[in-house]
């Protein structure tokens, strides 16, 4: 139970469903799906609509998704996505145009957006309303306007020049020339004839036609090499979730080209250490967060990828022995110095929300535009904001992330899932980029070590070890740095808040859900 006297927030419960995003409008969106009889896959779909208006800086319908859904009737369905590079797209274009590297405000960091796709292939397979339903909440905050919210706000500021090298993007995001003030009420008229088209013919409506012969014209004319033929082999796919077990649960993760892997790896590394006996908020317990999190993205650097392009070591990753292999490495008295060489075998900004509903349909849904604001490049004919995931490839023909036509590029979005006694305890995630896994597994560990509920699991303080000093929170006090840095880790401040979660816990025993939401953001659980 929390202090009552200090500022927090209380935990929610519920009995008849529960949605848990980042935007009061998005959660509140799911609510009125849920109560009027649509389930968890609806609502979600519903929800993630209207962040695509009131959260532009974190997410749109020009980025990508990934979902994981626990059916009532039982197992975990894992949903991927995410676009593909154009088809003109090789590496030897780019390196032969002089390019090493592919910035965020590049046209070839825009792989073709796969958000409709999914969210279409989702409620076609497992929804009970269609998108001509669920998207009137988001059209109508993009016709008659929604009020810029604080945390919101703040990003806006803090992305503002990821903006200023576009037209369209300033135009729309940079009203009289800078970033909203919050409570500031906001209209996107462009977006919302773009969302009546596509509710009146679906994902087609989107990825043929009009809409998309000007969102190629667009890219286009930035320097892309998209065409309208890229844009109509669009697809989304079912695919094998993959999973680990930590303590007496089951987590599941969406399989590369997502970084799931990373969470699972570094469950399998911190199970091998007694973590509640350590402390909450110890030195020496966030020290061994730390050092799994760094042995973790070295391996992810090294070989993730889109696993129909290049082999990828997923057996040797999940490996317990290979995480006790790893966990030797890590002196819970000394940082690492230099991280060692990997011993894999050789080989070739966003937003999340969950969702129950009565029935126990769970959905654990994130889509992203990556950065804050994407790319920072817009259709102005369709209002249309394109994400940069395509940054991640890499410009080497060596690497197994390299770009190439029709491949996925490597992902940071990760939703979750935790099952214990073979049902369904907990959908969740954490965003924030590549803080992502870190974050679940700071969450999980919290959840299962610790007994904590899920919103006190999210207020904890945090840290990010990756790549390079160790960045804590104002949340972390002066003892607990003072021993992290006589372990030899260098720390900074964090410049903002670290990433954001929201998750719930079923409670069969007492036939309550429990959500959490956190407070480095503007959202809420809420339940009937």
């Amino acid at each position: 139970m929390r202090d009552f006297e200090l500022p927090g927030r209380s935990v929610a419960y519920a009995q008849q469903g529960m949605a848990a995003t980042s935007h009061p409008q998005a959660t509140l969106a799911a609510l009125d799906v849920l109560r009027a009889g649509g389930n968890a896959v609806d609502a979600a779909v519903a929800a993630v609509a209207v962040q695509c208006v009131v959260e532009p800086h974190m997410t749109g319908i020009g980025g990508d998704c990934f979902v994981l859904y626990a059916p009532a009737s039982g197992g975990v369905v894992a949903m991927n996505g995410s676009g593909r590079a154009p088809a003109d797209l090789t590496v030897e274009r780019l390196i032969g145009s002089g390019v090493t590297q592919i910035g965020a405000t590049s046209p070839h960091a825009v792989t073709v957006p796969g958000a409709i796709a999914g969210w279409q292939l989702l409620l076609e397979s497992h929804g009970t309303r269609g998108l001509d339903e669920l998207l009137r909440a988001a059209i109508r905050c993009a016709e008659e306007g929604f009020p810029v919210t604080p945390r919101v706000a703040f990003d806006w500021r803090r992305h503002q020049s990821a903006l200023e090298g576009c037209q369209g993007a300033r135009d729309y995001y940079l009203p009289g020339g800078k970033a909203p003030a919050e409570g500031r009420v906001l209209r996107f008229p462009a977006l919302a004839r773009t969302l009546r088209r596509i509710a009146e013919g679906g994902a087609k409506a989107f990825y043929e036609g009009e809409t998309a012969s000007r969102m190629v014209a667009a890219l286009q004319s930035f320097g892309g090499v998209h065409t309208e033929a890229d844009f109509a082999a669009a697809t989304a796919e079912f695919v094998e979730p993959i999973h680990t077990g930590y303590r007496d649960a089951v987590v599941y993760e969406c399989p590369p080209n997502g970084q799931g892997i990373v969470v699972l790896l570094m469950l399998n590394i911190l199970e091998r250490f007694d973590l509640k006996a350590l402390g909450q908020d110890s030195a020496a317990r966030l020290h061994l967060l730390a050092e799994a999190a760094r042995l973790a993205f070295r391996d992810r650097d090294a070989a993730l990828c889109d696993t129909a392009h290049a082999d990828m070591p997923l057996a040797r990753l999940l490996d317990k022995a290979y995480a006790r292999a790893l966990a030797d490495l890590i002196d819970p008295a000394r940082a690492l110095t230099e991280l060692p060489p990997h011993m894999l075998e050789p080989h070739p900004d966003t937003v999340y929300l969950t969702v129950v509903d009565r029935d126990l349909n769970a959905v654990s849904f994130i889509n992203s535009i990556f950065d804050g604001f994407g790319s920072g490049l817009v259709c102005p004919d369709t209002g249309v904001l394109f994400h940069s995931r395509g940054r991640a490839f890499h410009v080497d023909p060596r690497h197994p992330n390299v770009v190439a036509p029709g491949k996925r590029p490597m992902h940071t979005i990760i939703p979750g899932l935790a099952f214990r006694g073979g049902e369904l305890w907990c959908s969740f995630g954490v965003m924030g980029g590549h803080y992502q896994p870190v974050g679940q597994a700071h969450l999980v560990t919290r959840l299962l070590d610790d007994g904590l509920d899920p919103q006190a699991a999210l207020d904890a303080p945090r840290l990010m070890p990756y790549p390079g000093d160790l960045e804590v929170e104002a949340g972390i006090g002066r003892a607990v740095r003072l021993g992290l840095a006589e372990r030899g880790h260098r720390l900074v401040d964090a410049d903002s808040p670290l990433g954001g979660g929201q998750a719930i816990v079923v409670d069969r025993k007492r036939g309550v859900l429990i959500g959490g939401s956190d407070p480095r953001k503007d959202g809420l659980a809420l339940g009937y």
